[in-house]
């Protein structure tokens, strides 16, 4: 039961268990990650990882509860220590980091931090609406009447006719999914992302036609390209979670098989290479470990898994 990563670690961001491991540049094949306790989520941006523990984890007994630690390139960090407790965010519920904020999602308020400065600043606070809690639940970058953004302002409303259950960020395009599974899309349209079949931009959420009637249940977002899993009829190839870094993405199977494809030049596909693939393509090592993959984050230029040994058979 442990998360893994592979792709770009310039910055420490995928520190491997195991001392002995060689810690290079690029990571070309899963390394099981120090210190990340099975009830975490991960998120990561380019040069940082942050993960958001939810229960006790016997490597910090000191602190007890929900809080984050940041790996990788953080103002005042050394080579040597690159991985900390962010003080601040003890009882948090939920967290994302970008290249200069970390976003904390607590019960009552959500803050924005400045990361890279030369003390932790509070950029940017939030009070939650504590009536507002009949809807769905949502997790960052959604929060009570809107969502946040890793810049200013911060903060931008939604309509609360949509019925936001999930919002994914890419560098320029957000794409949004309802609670009735439909999806909508704005922002920049440059290279397509947006599904709308134009490149123009949209600054108001706007239907995705082309999947209109298809129930959606999950959406991602790169930085140029998006996708999203239907409610297609369950059978045993059928994807359960998805992902997009900058320019690759990452896609878990019901049988708990990992594929990635796209752009591989940090190791980020996990193949053992840094070739580049247009395919969806199976990453051995997890089934030659006898591993079922439950879960996939991608970070711009990396990705991070999150496994289980597959049950034995019985005799």
């Amino acid at each position: 039961m442990n998360w893994f990563g592979f792709g770009f670690n310039g910055f420490g961001q995928i520190r491997p268990a195991d001392a002995s491991e060689q810690v290079t540049c690029k990571v070309k094949i899963p390394v099981r990650i120090s210190d990340v306790c099975r009830s975490c989520r991960v998120t990561g941006s380019w040069s940082s990882r942050a993960d958001v523990h939810h229960t006790d984890c016997n490597k910090f007994p000191f602190s007890a509860g929900s809080h984050v630690c940041v790996s990788g390139f953080v103002s005042g960090s050394s080579e040597e220590d690159c991985r900390s407790i962010f003080p601040e965010s003890q009882g948090c519920t939920d967290a994302l980091i970008s290249e200069r904020y970390l976003t904390l999602n607590f019960t009552d308020r959500v803050e924005c931090w400045e990361i890279q400065h030369t003390q932790n600043k509070l950029v940017w606070k939030r009070e939650q609406d504590l009536s507002d809690n009949t809807g769905p639940s949502v997790t960052l970058p959604l929060v009570s009447g809107g969502y946040v953004m890793p810049k200013p302002p911060f903060f931008l409303p939604l309509c609360s006719k949509l019925c936001a259950v999930s919002l994914a960020l890419g560098s320029e395009h957000a794409v949004l999914l309802t609670s009735d599974g439909t999806v909508y899309s704005w922002g920049s349209g440059s290279h397509g992302q947006m599904g709308h079949g134009a490149l123009t931009s949209q600054e108001e959420p706007q239907v995705v036609e082309a999947l209109w009637g298809v129930p959606i249940k999950a959406v991602s977002a790169g930085n140029w390209h998006s996708a999203s899993i239907s409610m297609d009829v369950p059978n045993v190839s059928e994807i359960s979670k998805i992902s997009c870094g900058s320019r690759h993405t990452a896609a878990v199977t019901g049988t708990g098989d990992l594929y990635t494809w796209g752009w591989g030049h940090y190791g980020q596909l996990g193949h053992g290479t840094e070739n580049s693939t247009d395919e969806p393509t199976l990453v051995d090592y997890f089934p030659s470990h006898r591993m079922c993959v439950k879960d996939v984050v991608c970070g711009l230029w990396n990705t991070f898994v999150f496994a289980v040994p597959k049950e034995q058979p019985p005799s």
